[in-house]
């Protein structure tokens, strides 16, 4: 069923940015806020609840202070299209993902709750829209989080059909913007998920003498990003053979296999650190 178009003034089919923070501005206290951007002027969301249809679950890099940081956006679909961006590591993040990893059914609504912790902190909640039921997991210091970002954008994929379009939702194609090409996004996601120096990007790149990796066959691409990951690992296993083996086995396999490359990456990370933590 197409939804009533509605005529007259309105704005833009562009998808509202909130984003996580607690703060004030001009004695507002807020935990999430709008940013005007032509006044570079955050503007205080007054309610802490979002209720809408999760459509999306995407992992973003974004440039801030000259440097390129890793959001975790949550693309929910209501009144108009709204795009919840917070930092990956947040409490945030981490306390929606958990209770997200549990829901089955992603085509009912949900309510975001976005609730203001310590220290400038915030937290999630998630609840069933229809019921009004907390999703609750207990938490974990064992947690797989690329395997639960992994598991729900899988159940996305399935439910994403019968999730209702937003009157003002633009296509799909708009909604996710590629300005750049590929191969570079792909080395700059990666790149950024390891903290990886953007100069050593530059000079080996000079030594193909090119400047952009989209100028290169994919190979090329492969090894930088194969160089890049065993130089992040190379202080977190005293074997470098094993690193690079499961880097074969987690990283390249599995991404051949069909899994999203960042996090593969982000699971063969994570799996290093627990080997150098002595928790496996």
């Amino acid at each position: 069923m197409i939804a009533e178009i509605k005529l007259g003034l309105c704005n833009p089919p562009e998808p509202i940015y909130l984003f996580v923070n607690q703060g004030e501005v001009d004695g507002e206290s807020f935990v999430w806020y709008k940013f005007n951007l032509s006044q570079d002027k955050k503007i205080p969301v007054t309610q802490r609840a979002l209720t809408g249809y999760l459509s999306e679950l995407r992992l973003t890099t974004k440039e801030f202070k000259g440097k390129d940081n890793l959001k975790l956006d949550i693309v929910i679909s209501a009144d108009e299209l709204y795009i919840v961006r917070t930092g990956i590591e947040t409490n945030f993040a981490r306390s929606f993902l958990l209770a997200a990893s549990i829901v089955q059914d992603f085509s009912k609504p949900l309510i975001i709750v976005a609730n203001a912790g310590d220290e400038n902190t915030v937290f999630c909640n998630l609840y069933d829209a229809a019921t009004k039921t907390k999703i609750y997991r207990e938490w974990s210091r064992d947690l797989d989080w690329a395997t639960i970002i992994r598991d729900i954008q899988s159940l996305l994929g399935k439910t994403s059909s019968s999730i209702p379009e937003s009157p003002l939702t633009p296509p799909k194609l708009s909604v996710v913007p590629q300005p750049v090409h590929p191969q570079d996004l792909r080395v700059k996601n990666i790149r950024t998920l390891l903290d990886y120096p953007l100069d050593l990007v530059r000079e080996w790149l000079q030594f193909q003498d090119t400047n952009s990796p989209s100028q290169l066959h994919i190979s090329k691409i492969d090894e930088l990003v194969k160089t890049m990951c065993l130089a992040w690992a190379a202080d977190k296993c005293e074997y470098p053979n094993h690193t690079e083996s499961l880097y074969q086995k987690q990283v390249v396999d599995a991404v051949t296999s069909g899994m999203d490359e960042l996090t593969a990456i982000s699971a063969w990370m994570q799996q290093l650190q627990a080997v150098k933590t002595g928790a496996v």
